[in-house]
C-alpha cells in the first residue's frame, strides 16, 4: 500500500505516543527503500518503477476511498428506500381514507338533492299537519346538518394530510434518486481505479515484478521490527502495572499503578471488554483467507470495515458500516495502550481499518486482489496510523 505517504518528523506524536526511536528507523527505512526502488525512466520514456509504485498505491488508496464512499450511500440507500416504502403506504392508506370521506359526503348531496332537504321555510312548517311533525322535521334537519357538517371536517383533514404525506414522498424520492447517483458513481470510481491499477501493473516486465516484490518484502520486515518493538513496549507496561500493583497490595497504600511506575497510562480494558475481544477475534480468525471484495460484508468476502462490522457482530456489538463512523463508535486510546479487539486505523481520510490482536499485529483485508491476513500494524508504516480506537 501507500508507500508515498509522508513519513512524520522524529520526536512526532502517533496517536498520542512519542516515538522518536521508531520515527527515525522508519525514515531511515524510507529512505533506503526510495534508493532501492528508484530507476531512471528508460529511453522510450517509460516511468521509473518508483513511479509505477506509487500511482499504484495511489490507485489502490483512491479505490479503497471510493469504497468507503459506496458503502457509506448503499447504506443511506437503504434506509431511504424503507422510509419511502413507509410513505407511500401512508399515502394509500390516506387517500383510502379521503375517498371515504368523499363518498359520506357525496351521500349527504345525493339525499339532499333526491328530498330537497334544506334549511327548514315557512311554507315548509305550515305544511306540517301537527306541531309534532314541525319538531320531527326540525330534528331531522338538525341531524343531517351536523353529520353533514362532520363529513365536511372530516374531508378536508384527510385531504390536507395526504397532500402533506405525498409531498413527504415526493421529497423522500428524489433525495433516494440524488443517493442512488452516489451509489453509481462510488461504485464506477472503484472500478476505474482498480482498471487502471491492473493496466499498470500489467505493463511490468518480469524483471521489474520481481524488484517490486523484493521491495515489498523489505516494507513487510521493517513493519514486522515496528510491530515486535511494540510488543515489547506494551510487554514491559504490563510489567510495570503488574509489580506497582503488587506492590500496592503490600505496602496497602493508595493510588493508581500508572503513578506508582512513574508513567501516566490508559487503564487496561476491563473483564468483559476482553470476553467480547476474544468472540470477535475468533470470528476474524475464522475469516483469513477470504478475498477482499470492496463492498462486502461476509460471509465469502469482506472489505475492511466489512470485516470490523461483522466480527464485533458476532461478539454481540453493533458497529457502524463505514470507517468514517466506526471511528466515532468507541474510546479513542493511544497505539502504545492498544489491546486486543481494539480497532486500528489509517490515513488522514480514515478509509482503512484493521483489527488488532496484540503484539503489534491485526487482522484486516487489506485491498483488491489480496485476502483477510494477519499483518503488523506498520505494514503501510507508522505515519499512515490515524488512531486505535476501543469499541464501546
Amino acid at each position: 500500500m501507500a508507500s508515498h505517504r509522508k513519513s512524520r518528523t522524529p520526536g512526532t506524536r502517533v496517536a498520542g505516543i512519542r516515538t522518536p526511536a521508531l520515527a527515525t528507523a522508519a525514515l531511515t527505512s524510507v529512505a533506503l527503500l526510495s534508493q532501492t526502488a528508484t530507476a531512471a525512466p528508460s529511453d522510450d520514456g517509460r516511468p521509473s518503477l518508483e513511479e509505477v509504485e506509487k500511482k499504484v498505491d495511489d490507485l489502490y488508496r483512491q479505490a479503497e476511498s471510493a469504497t468507503e464512499k459506496y458503502n457509506a450511500a448503499k447504506e443511506r440507500t437503504a434506509k431511504q428506500r424503507k422510509q419511502v416504502g413507509t410513505l407511500l403506504d401512508d399515502v394509500a392508506e390516506r387517500t383510502q381514507k379521503l375517498n371515504d370521506a368523499r363518498e359520506e359526503l357525496g351521500s349527504f348531496a345525493a339525499a339532499q338533492y333526491r328530498t330537497g332537504a334544506g334549511l327548514p321555510d315557512t311554507a315548509t312548517f305550515l305544511l306540517a299537519d301537527t306541531p309534532q311533525d314541525v319538531f320531527d322535521q326540525r330534528q331531522v334537519l338538525d341531524r343531517i346538518t351536523g353529520r353533514q357538517k362532520d363529513a365536511v371536517d372530516d374531508y378536508v383533514t384527510q385531504q390536507s394530510e395526504t397532500m402533506k404525506k405525498r409531498q413527504e414522498a415526493t421529497e423522500s424520492l428524489r433525495t433516494l434518486t440524488e443517493t442512488q447517483g452516489d451509489l453509481k458513481t462510488a461504485k464506477a470510481t472503484v472500478q476505474k481505479k482498480l482498471t487502471d491499477a491492473r493496466e499498470l501493473m500489467s505493463k511490468l516486465t518480469a524483471e521489474e515484478k520481481a524488484r517490486l516484490a523484493a521491495i515489498e518484502k523489505d516494507k513487510q520486515e521493517e513493519a514486522a521490527r515496528k510491530a515486535a518493538e511494540l510488543a515489547r513496549q506494551q510487554a514491559e507496561r504490563q510489567k510495570d502495572r503488574e509489580e506497582a500493583a503488587a506492590a500496592q497490595q503490600d505496602s496497602g497504600t493508595s493510588g493508581s499503578a500508572s503513578e506508582s511506575s512513574g508513567s501516566t497510562t490508559t487503564p487496561p480494558a476491563d473483564s468483559s471488554y476482553a470476553t467480547k475481544a476474544e468472540k470477535a477475534l475468533a470470528f476474524a480468525r475464522a475469516q483469513i483467507g477470504k478475498p477482499y471484495v470492496w463492498g462486502a460484508t461476509g460471509p465469502g468476502s469482506y472489505d475492511c470495515s466489512g470485516l470490523t462490522q461483522a466480527a464485533w457482530k458476532a461478539a454481540g456489538v453493533t458497529l457502524p458500516r463505514t470507517t468514517y463512523d466506526q471511528v466515532n463508535a468507541g474510546t479513542t486510546v493511544p497505539v502504545s495502550q492498544a489491546q486486543p479487539g481494539d480497532l486500528v486505523f489509517f490515513y488522514d481520510d480514515i478509509t482503512h481499518v484493521g483489527l488488532y490482536i496484540g503484539n503489534g499485529m491485526m487482522i484486516h483485508a487489506p485491498k483488491p486482489g489480496t485476502y483477510v491476513r494477519e499483518e503488523s500494524v506498520f505494514y503501510d508504516g507508522e505515519s499512515s496510523i490515524h488512531s486505535v480506537v476501543r469499541p464501546a
